[in-house]
């Protein structure tokens, strides 16, 4: 997918939360009032039980939930300027259920989610589009390590084209694959003795 236009790079490590605003500041005085806001920016780090520990599970807060609460922090600072802005955070399926190894990293994203539901009311009264994406497994570098199959393994070309995609719609949730999606929708939905039945199964 081509898209016209110039890049400009901004480096930012989004846990430095004065950077993060000083950073917004410097797009928008440089480049123009910032139209589309992709917060897409995270981590993961597998924590079974024996990895199981509190500097392991900041850390990923640190990235995925704070790093973005920086980010939205900045963008919502001038709310009444920001009338027509669509900002997207990137959550993951992973945060509809509990699963095996992904209690610190499935924290995260189930926090981003909650946090979308109940900003989303509050931004539409300033006229800003939230909105939320939530994909399965996306190849890059960091599945690269993962040692599990990873059922609907799609291409960062493809979930990007998703992304973009989501911009032409009114929906507030963006899930893909759609069969992944609906699995975990499913999961979701199940009673808790269902659940952990198959969850019991992945960690054989």
């Amino acid at each position: 997918m081509g898209l016209p236009g110039e890049i400009h790079a901004f480096p930012l490590d989004i846990t430095e939360t004065p950077r993060v605003a000083t950073v917004v500041r410097d797009i928008e005085s440089r480049v123009g009032p910032i139209d589309i806001a992709v917060l897409n920016a995270g981590t993961h780090t597998p924590t079974p039980i024996p990895d199981f520990n509190p500097e392991t599970v900041r850390a990923l807060f640190d990235v995925n939930v704070m790093g973005t609460v920086n980010c939205l922090s900045a963008l919502l600072a001038n709310r009444e300027a920001r009338s027509g802005c669509r900002i997207a955070v990137v959550a993951s399926l992973a945060g509809y259920r509990g699963l095996p190894k992904a209690s610190a990293y499935g924290a995260t994203k189930a926090a981003l989610i909650n946090m979308c539901e109940a900003l989303k009311p509050e931004c539409e009264r300033f006229g800003i589009v939230l909105s939320l994406i939530n994909p399965g497994f996306v190849e890059t570098p960091l599945t690269d390590k993962n040692d599990f199959p990873m059922p609907f393994l799609i291409s960062a070309e493809e979930a990007a084209d998703r992304v973009y995609r989501s911009f032409e719609s009114n929906r507030f949730e963006t899930v893909f694959p759609t069969r992944f999606g609906f699995v975990m929708k499913t999961l979701r939905l199940l009673p808790d003795r269902l659940l952990f039945a198959i969850t019991r199964r992945m960690l054989r």
